[in-house]
């Protein structure tokens, strides 16, 4: 495992770090850092997580603009160096960021994924977990669409072993689980004043990338660029993918009642009209 960052010894320190957790932790895993792309040649798997914090006078245009810059610079390396990768999103904000990784780099669609519907569902199912003093490993849950406020989670498709979620929570209830599910990410960055999740975000790419690496075709809800499926096209927006060797295997179309598919259309919207202020 190779990490790469702009920074001059932050990479090597944090590799050498994560090394020394090897014998307790039990892995063997050979990690390395450094600021040469050349460190990634032939990579399988690369995640991106790169890219700036929102700063006092900076408009969420002008961070737009930085981001995909700093993204788009990394995607041109990773054509260069992994041209056989499978790229996995994690940067900010989300959905317009896998496109920027998808067009820079000209990989088939299959092979640049999103990392957001894992988080946000998470998020979801520690919610409902909570709520109704149960194991998480009990509660199963879908969110799809656009990696933000206009997320679309589906209570009629989560259950607690088995039981579907309207048959244990009242609407009113189920409805602010969802809300705080949007708001997630800016309740965390609240609560912690300076920066943002990374717990979480981590767990969410590494369960992705298990799926790839050891083939294990996971239906896992992940940022994927559509052509046709759910009624949209040339947008990144999340929706079920079976996850396994080569990346996405196959994109899941469930079925969703008119009101469902409704947000799911205008979650998309919302990220088209911010792919919009790009020039690509």
């Amino acid at each position: 495992m190779v990490l790469i960052d702009i920074l001059e010894g932050m990479p090597k320190g944090k590799a050498l770090d994560l090394w020394e957790a090897a014998p307790v932790v039990g892995y063997d895993t050979r990690l390395s850092g450094g600021t040469d792309y050349g460190l990634t040649d032939g990579s399988d798997i690369v995640i991106v997580t790169a890219g700036l914090a929102r700063k006092p006078g900076m408009s969420r245009d002008d961070l737009l603009k930085k981001n995909a810059e700093i993204v788009q610079g990394v995607a041109r390396e990773i054509g260069v160096r992994c041209p056989a990768a499978i790229v996995l999103v994690v940067s900010n904000p989300l959905d317009v960021m896998s496109y920027v990784t998808f067009k820079t780099t000209g990989f088939d669609r299959k092979r640049v994924i999103g990392m957001a519907g894992v988080l946000d569902t998470a998020r979801f199912r520690s919610f409902i977990a909570l709520e109704l003093d149960v194991s998480v490993r009990d509660v199963s849950a879908f969110v799809l669409g656009g990696h933000g406020d206009s997320m679309v989670p589906l209570p009629r498709y989560s259950t607690v072993a088995g039981i579907p979620l309207p048959h244990l929570l009242s609407e009113d209830r189920i409805e602010a689980l969802v809300d705080r599910t949007r708001k997630g990410g800016g309740e965390i960055v609240e609560l912690l004043g300076s920066g943002s999740a990374f717990y979480a975000p981590s767990a969410a790419v590494v369960e992705m990338a298990e799926a790839i690496l050891r083939d294990r075709n996971r239906i896992l809800p992940c940022a994927a660029w559509l052509q046709g499926e759910y009624g949209l096209s040339d947008v990144y927006v999340g929706v079920p993918v079976k996850l396994g060797a080569g990346g996405i295997k196959e994109i899941v179309e469930i079925e969703l009642t008119g009101e469902e598919k409704k947000a799911l259309h205008a979650s998309a919207a919302d990220v088209k009209e911010t792919m919009s202020k790009l020039d690509l």
